[in-house]
């Protein structure tokens, strides 16, 4: 079964825009717990734009599923992650003042110090995911750095989806069959909705998690935070 992580970067945002605690970001991710997502996904960037390096904190005391802290592990990041020890750490190469994750790792370039980062996440427990774009290349290197699983940036497939559903998902589907072959786990995320998830799920069966931010928290605002999730839940289902 894929679990939903949600992603709350876009409620700190709202936050953020008056200065004051309202919403309150703990209180919502006890919702979206408490309304069934199986994940509470956090980015936190250097700026603090949306999520701070203290709302992690704060979350890391009452989340109960899988808290997901996603970034660049640079040495902030890194410090964050030794001292909150979340379920899974996601690395992304996101520069300092990207707007959102727009590619994945280069692995081949990157391998050996993504491998070293791998390695120190794995002493604190902490399960490692990489954030990887659909080509075949990169996920030989990836297997080598010791991550437990990968991410799909799926950000292609959405764009594309509404031309030509299966043209869009044929990269994803062949890079997921040599995921699995490799032995990594695998995610997905960044532009997925209640349009185009259900077909990526029936396409990979064995897809274990989506995080989703952006969609759904834009969807809770027509259909209601708990309604929303379940929506998205069911997309996981069908």
């Amino acid at each position: 079964m894929t679990q939903l992580s949600v992603n709350i970067n876009k409620i700190a945002t709202l936050r953020n825009a008056r200065g004051a605690d309202n919403p309150n970001i703990v209180k919502v991710a006890l919702d979206c717990e408490r309304f069934g997502a199986q994940g509470i996904t956090v980015h936190p960037r250097p700026d603090e734009r949306h999520i701070r390096y203290q709302d992690v904190r704060d979350l890391a005391k009452v989340v109960t599923t899988e808290f997901n802290i996603e970034g660049y592990p640079d040495q902030r990041f890194m410090q964050l992650i030794r001292e909150v020890k979340p379920a899974q750490a996601t690395l992304v190469p996101d520069p300092p003042d990207a707007i959102t994750s727009s590619s994945g790792w280069d692995t081949i370039e990157h391998q050996t110090m993504l491998q070293e980062i791998v390695a120190e996440l794995h002493e604190i427990g902490t399960r490692v995911s990489i954030f990887i774009n659909p080509e075949t290349k990169y996920f030989e290197p990836a297997k080598l750095t010791g991550t437990d699983r990968v991410e799909l940036y799926t950000e292609p497939y959405a764009s594309n989806y509404h031309q030509d559903r299966e043209k869009a998902v044929r990269p994803y589907v062949e890079v997921a069959r040599l995921a699995k072959e490799l032995g990594l786990g695998l995610n997905a995320g960044h532009d997925l909705d209640l349009h185009n998830l259900a077909y990526l799920k029936q396409r990979i069966p064995f897809l274990e998690e989506v995080s989703i931010g952006h969609a759904l928290i834009c969807d809770a605002l027509y259909y209601g935070l708990e309604n929303t999730i379940q929506m998205y839940r069911r997309q996981l289902e069908l």
